[in-house]
C-alpha cells in the first residue's frame, strides 16, 4: 500500500476499526472533535459507573470490570476529558471494587461466565494488583483528580513499587504510569531511577532491535512479547526517558515505525487467543503506535 505512515494506518483504521477508535483517530489525526469520541465511549459504560463490554477486546461480555474502565480513564485523558462528573463516578465504581488494602484487582470475579483470555485468570478472591492500580492512580494525579479512594490506592502503589525486586516489563510499565503521575516528584524520580537500573540488569528491555532473539521472554508472555524503549517511555517527558541513551531511544522508534503492516496497521506482540480480539486490538495498538511516533518527533505524513 503506497502514501504516508499515517495515510495508510488511516486506511486500515476505517477498513477494520470499531467506531470509538474511528472517531479516536479522527480526533488525535484528522482534527476532529472531543465529542464524537465521548460519544462512542459511553455506548460502554454501565450504571454502576464502570465501563464493560468488551472496551478492553480481551475481556468479552458487558459487566464493569477495572481494565475496562482504566482504558475508558485512558481515552479520556487523551481527549481531555477527564474530570467532572464522569471521573467522579469511576471513582466511586473505583471503590466498590476496590480490596481491602484499596488496590484495584485486574478483573473482578462477576466477569466469570463470560469470555476472556486465558492469560487473564478469573478467581473468587482476586489479588491486588500493581499492573491495575498503578497507571489509574497516575493518570488521576496527573489530572488533578482528588477522591477519597485515590488516598490509599496511592499508598498500596507506592508499597508495591518500593518492593519491586524481580519483576516483568508490563508491571514496569505500570510503575512508571504511577511514577509519572505522582504528586512527590523528588520520590518519584528516585524510584525510576531504581526501576531503570533494574531494567537493565534484568534485560526486560531490547536494547538492540536488530538482536531481539538475544533477549529473554518474560514467564508466561507470548513468543517473541519484547519490550522496547518506547514502550516504557511513550512520551519525551516520561520518568523512563532517562533510562535510554538517545541512540538506543531512536533504534527502538526506528523499529516501531518499521513494525507497521503492509494494511497499513500495526500488530499486536500478546496471545492471539480468538480471531475477534485481534482484530479490535490492532486499530488500538496502530493508534498508540502512532501518537507514540509522534510525541517523539517522528514524521507521520
Amino acid at each position: 500500500m503506497a502514501g504516508t505512515p499515517l495515510a495508510r494506518a488511516e486506511h486500515f483504521i476505517w477498513l477494520t476499526a470499531r467506531v470509538l477508535e474511528q472517531r479516536r483517530f479522527a480526533y488525535h489525526f484528522l482534527g476532529a472533535d472531543a465529542e464524537p469520541v465521548e460519544a462512542a465511549l459511553s455506548a460502554y459504560l454501565n450504571a454502576d459507573g464502570g465501563y464493560g463490554h468488551a472496551l478492553d477486546p480481551d475481556l468479552r461480555g458487558p459487566v464493569s470490570q477495572p481494565l475496562h474502565t482504566a482504558h475508558a480513564l485512558r481515552v479520556l485523558d487523551s481527549i481531555g476529558r477527564c474530570g467532572g462528573l464522569r471521573v467522579e463516578r469511576i471513582c466511586r465504581y473505583f471503590t466498590d471494587v476496590a480490596t481491602e488494602d484499596g488496590a484495584l484487582p485486574a478483573i473482578h470475579p462477576s466477569q466469570r461466565g463470560y469470555p476472556s483470555a486465558p492469560f487473564i485468570p478469573v478467581v473468587d478472591d482476586p489479588p491486588s494488583e500493581l499492573l491495575a492500580t498503578g497507571p489509574v492512580v497516575g493518570l488521576l494525579h496527573r489530572n488533578q483528580v482528588w477522591h477519597a479512594w485515590l488516598f490509599r490506592a496511592t499508598d498500596f502503589c507506592w508499597a508495591a513499587v518500593d518492593a519491586l525486586e524481580k519483576s516483568h516489563p508490563y508491571e514496569i510499565e505500570a510503575a512508571v504510569a504511577f511514577l509519572d503521575g505522582v504528586p512527590d516528584r523528588s520520590r518519584a524520580e528516585a524510584a525510576a531511577d531504581r526501576l531503570g537500573r533494574l531494567v537493565r540488569e534484568q534485560r526486560l528491555v531490547v536494547l538492540d532491535p536488530g538482536r531481539q532473539d538475544s533477549y529473554p521472554v518474560a514467564p508466561g508472555y507470548a513468543p517473541g512479547e519484547r519490550h522496547f524503549p518506547y514502550d516504557f517511555a511513550r512520551l519525551p517527558g516520561s520518568l523512563a526517558r532517562r533510562w535510554f541513551t538517545d541512540e538506543e531511544m531512536e533504534r527502538s522508534l526506528d523499529h516501531l515505525a518499521s513494525e507497521q503492516q503492509r494494511d497499513g496497521g500495526w500488530p499486536i506482540r500478546w496471545r492471539e487467543w480468538a480471531p475477534g480480539t485481534a482484530l479490535e486490538s490492532r486499530p488500538i495498538v496502530s493508534i498508540e503506535a502512532l501518537r507514540t511516533l509522534r510525541a517523539h518527533g517522528r514524521a507521520l505524513r
